[in-house]
């Protein structure tokens, strides 16, 4: 089985991921949709073994026969670059191929809201992007370090697990790190960082107290940190962040991220009428105002004084889908399946109309 004949048809085809799985054939995701190839004959246990020895080294099977996980990066010259995970299900292999392009797009061509170009020229400070797996957080962050490569001269380290859109130096001298290969965990990777003279800290992901900590430690001492969370809006995020820490903690991680924190974006991603797929952002901009509710254990009033914060640059997920509906850049239906709350959304939508 040639792996790299689907991994072609792959992109010809504009999916996102590829996952193969014994019986099934394979299954391409296509704006959204998982659209299984059934021209395609059943895949064998035998089938994925093959695939699992094209894409991977000793090494690395070695790794995945001890852990039965296995992530890592994957890259077909001419053609794309490949985020891989594979996983033991069932006694069998099942293999998930994201596809992560050459060519990083710009912040413009993503349709990123505007602020995001000043928030990455910020000196110092915390800048969180959030949202579900496969909302693009990290094509998100990949426009935002490109756009600073091509503005400001900085420092910059990443961290990544691993390591998917590749860097130039343009403006900045760019460090990239990989887990596993280049570093054993996210935590150890920062702290030594701190030792590397950067200005800029990419985190892959902040996943664990000791990463966090590192994190909000780093931009108290005036480096930029930008970094991805698994969560879905910007109040959750707060919370994720202050609940990580012991109970005894809570009150000085609160001060602390009320201090560093500059901006939050979470997002997902919705169908585009007639075809592809548009992000949605809510925004939350780290105004006096916002650092005063954070210190005081206010997150549940983050929404309605973001609802109110346009002029800041802040929006709630709600507003941006209403946006989007108004625009007819997605369809009402599609919309509402991301909304955490209807009645809000139609709100807006009732306001757009009314300011017509």
């Amino acid at each position: 089985m040639d792996i790299v004949e689907l991994l072609k048809l792959m992109v010809a085809e504009g999916a996102s991921d590829l996952h193969l799985k014994v019986p099934n054939p394979p299954v391409l995701r296509i704006n959204g949709a998982l659209i299984p190839q059934e021209n395609r004959a059943p895949l064998t246990a035998g089938d994925l073994e093959s695939v699992l020895e094209q894409v991977t080294s000793l090494e690395q099977r070695a790794v995945f026969r001890t852990e039965q996980e296995l992530d890592f990066a994957y890259s077909v010259p001419g053609l794309a670059r490949f985020r891989v995970n594979v996983l033991q299900q069932r006694g069998t292999l099942s293999l998930a191929f994201r596809m992560v392009p050459f060519n990083i797009p710009s912040m413009d061509e993503l349709g990123l809201p505007p602020i995001c170009k000043k928030l990455v020229m910020m000196p110092r400070g915390l800048i969180l992007v959030t949202g579900p797996t496969g909302s693009g957080k990290s094509t998100t962050l990949a426009a935002m370090l490109n756009y600073l490569n091509e503005n400001n001269r900085r420092t910059v380290i990443t961290i990544e697990d691993p390591i998917e859109f590749l860097y130039r130096d343009n403006k900045c001298f760019i460090a990239q790190r990989d887990l596993g290969n280049d570093t054993r965990s996210f935590s150890n990777a920062l702290k030594h960082a701190l030792r590397h003279d950067p200005e800029v800290l990419v985190v892959g992901e902040l996943r664990d107290l000791d990463t966090i900590s590192t994190a909000i430690a780093a931009a108290e001492t005036g480096h930029l940190v930008l970094g991805t969370l698994h969560t879905i809006d910007a109040a959750q995020t707060v919370d994720r962040i202050i609940d990580i820490f012991p109970h005894d903690q809570q009150r000085q991680i609160r001060m602390q991220l009320s201090q560093v924190l500059e901006a939050v974006l979470s997002q997902v991603l919705l169908p585009r009428v007639g075809g592809g797929r548009t992000a949605a952002f809510e925004i939350l901009i780290a105004t006096s105002a916002m650092r005063k509710l954070i210190r005081e254990e206010k997150i549940m009033e983050i929404p309605s004084n973001m609802e109110l914060g346009s002029h800041e640059g802040m929006q709630t997920m709600d507003q941006a889908l209403a946006k989007l509906v108004h625009n007819n850049v997605v369809k009402l239906e599609d919309a509402l399946a991301k909304s955490s709350n209807h009645v809000r959304l139609n709100k807006f939508l009732q306001y757009s109309k009314e300011d017509e």
